[in-house]
């Protein structure tokens, strides 16, 4: 499988905060979930990673590119949805979809048609007309019209009811089936990635813990397993075991 992404050795410092020596890849066909409590430094290395905050050193390819020194080409080839989904709000998909489109060489107005019949999206509606995961649709949908390789979405599925984010985790699985695609996205809600998560990658108060096969990463935590515990752990009883002691992988 190809690499889709690599990071080696990103570090970006603050006065109050440090992200220290982060990396990870994620392969073709992939989704992994980026995890951490809030504050850990999720979206600060989403951010670095992407040039959206200058990081103090380290490597970053994107489709075995340099990202820094190449970053106009390689960004026709992601898409990314960080944070709060911000619009213009009394403007129609269509004409968002319009000023979109033109920023990318290789936009597919037939693709762009499909998905937004598959995802049941009217171009006529207003953005504050939808919903919060219709949003985070409509972005996908514009990723994939531009044949996107790489999704890096910043807690997608944060503040939809369940079924939405059921919906949409059905949605990523699908589109990694290819396998010319890959997934990366952070989020706090672990039992979305017990369930479509190929890979999984921790930080802890800015600092990488293990990025690792789900199956691996699950066992590589079983020393915090108590007496009283029959199965396997959850996601999110690793993440709250972890911080409430000292860790070393």
């Amino acid at each position: 499988m190809n690499q889709l992404l690599e990071i080696s050795g990103l570090t970006k410092k603050y006065p109050q905060f440090e992200l220290t020596d982060i990396s990870f890849t994620l392969a073709e066909g992939r989704i992994m979930g980026l995890i951490g409590k809030n504050g850990a430094g999720k979206t600060t290395t989403l951010k670095a990673m992407l040039n959206l905050v200058h990081p103090d050193c380290g490597r970053i390819q994107i489709l075995s590119r340099d990202f820094p020194a190449e970053e106009i080409s390689c960004k026709q080839e992601i898409g990314v949805v960080l944070g709060e989904i911000d619009f213009y709000q009394h403007k129609t998909l269509t004409d968002i979809t319009a000023v979109t489109s033109r920023f990318y060489k290789n936009w597919d107005n037939e693709a762009y048609q499909h998905y937004m019949n598959e995802f049941e999206l009217d171009p006529k509606k207003r953005v504050n007309q939808l919903s919060q995961g219709m949003r985070v649709k409509y972005l996908i949908a514009l990723a994939l019209s531009h044949k996107a390789r790489l999704l890096i979405l910043d807690e997608p599925t944060s503040g939809l009811d369940p079924v939405s984010r059921e919906d949409l985790l059905v949605l990523f699985q699908a589109l990694v089936k290819n396998q010319k695609r890959g997934i990366l996205f952070s989020t706090h809600i672990t039992s979305d990635l017990d369930k479509c998560a190929d890979d999984i990658t921790y930080i802890k108060d800015g600092k990488l813990l293990i990025s690792a096969e789900k199956e691996r990463f699950m066992k590589s935590f079983e020393h915090l397993k108590t007496p009283n515990d029959t199965g396997d752990l959850s996601l999110e009883e690793i993440m709250i075991r972890t911080d409430r002691r000292n860790y070393d992988v």
